[in-house]
């Protein structure tokens, strides 16, 4: 049995537009231009049926990937969450050793952003997150060596 799998309402969202979008719009597509080119003749150097047999391939093993994403789904609200401590969803500005802040959001493994700081709830700092509460410190381990980190805010939105 697969772990379930975590995720907010927006990487739910777009999940199911990915997968609507190649249902019934990329998918359909490929197949007429399949079907088109697979008329034209002998399919053993056919370009165009070559490589849409290939994208249509493709097309079918994301779709089966979406599929079953979806049905270990688990959607946690973040604006639902009503408790202290850093859980999934939750918003968590740190501070290191220097001062610097950093802010990072924990969502499924789906969601993953590093640039906008969306990292994975399986994630080492995700990890060592979960549980903190506000003005909690501890060390966290990473590429670099060793730095101790704050829990500077706490936010569910």
């Amino acid at each position: 049995m697969a772990s379930l799998n975590y995720i907010t309402p927006e990487g739910l969202a777009r999940i199911q537009t990915e997968l609507k979008k190649l249902l019934y719009d990329e998918r359909p597509k490929m197949v007429k231009t399949v079907a088109w080119a697979a008329a034209n003749g002998d399919r053993s150097e056919n370009a165009d049926y070559t490589y849409g047999k290939k994208r249509l391939r493709e097309i079918d093993r994301r779709i089966r990937f979406l599929q079953k994403r979806l049905d270990n789904i688990e959607v946690v609200d973040p604006k639902t969450v009503t408790h202290a401590h850093i859980s999934f969803a939750a918003t968590v500005t740190l501070e290191d050793e220097e001062g610097e802040q950093a802010t990072y959001m924990i969502v499924g493994e789906d969601e993953i952003d590093a640039a906008q700081g969306k990292i994975s709830w399986k994630s080492p700092l995700a990890k060592a997150l979960l549980g903190k509460k506000q003005g909690d410190a501890f060390a966290f381990k990473r590429p670099k060596g060793v730095v101790e980190l704050e829990v500077i805010k706490i936010e569910y939105k």
